[in-house]
């Protein structure tokens, strides 16, 4: 998988990233949003394009000084296994690295694939209830499944610099 796949998210990616959102949110909890969100939180986005289209995108959204969220995570199905989107999730993660934010959350059914990422579960109690507001808009408020995961950031780990260097 070619590095240079993942970029920030342009106008142009806009009907797409709104496209693998809308899918994805039928068979899995990610929050959909409207066109005009993701127009608002462009700079929030990173995508998966090697030239044939955008085929996932993801967000890093800064919640606080010290604290951001990886969410919107979503790969077009015909591409799931090759890898997309942890290369999406570490894109996020060196972001909030490169402007100095010591932590990440995320909220997912799949806690696993965060902790293969280095994430650690936490109660969902332990995080900010400022970051409860978009909670209202899911399809599983108040019984929401999801589980909460936390990566303290750092220096990269050993692991992740030997794959920078590949």
């Amino acid at each position: 998988m070619p590095h240079n796949a993942i970029r920030k998210a342009s106008l142009a990616d806009v009907p797409t990233i709104h496209r693998l959102i809308a899918e994805a949110a039928k068979t899995t909890p990610v929050i959909p949003r409207s066109q005009a969100e993701i127009y608002e939180t462009l700079r929030d986005l990173f995508v998966y394009d090697e030239g044939d289209g955008v085929r996932g995108c993801c967000a890093l959204h800064i919640t606080w000084k010290d604290l951001a969220e990886v969410k919107s995570l979503a790969v077009d199905p015909a591409f799931h296994g090759r890898g997309i989107g942890r290369a999406l999730a570490r894109a996020c993660l060196e972001e909030a690295r490169s402007f100095g934010l010591p932590r990440v959350f995320a909220l997912t059914a799949i806690p696993e694939f965060f902790t293969r990422l280095g994430f650690d579960r936490i109660e969902k109690s332990e995080l900010p209830h400022k970051i409860w507001g978009e909670c209202v808009r899911c399809p599983k408020f108040p019984d929401c499944d999801e589980e909460a995961v936390l990566i303290q950031l750092g220096e990269p780990t050993a692991a992740e610099r030997q794959r920078e260097i590949h």
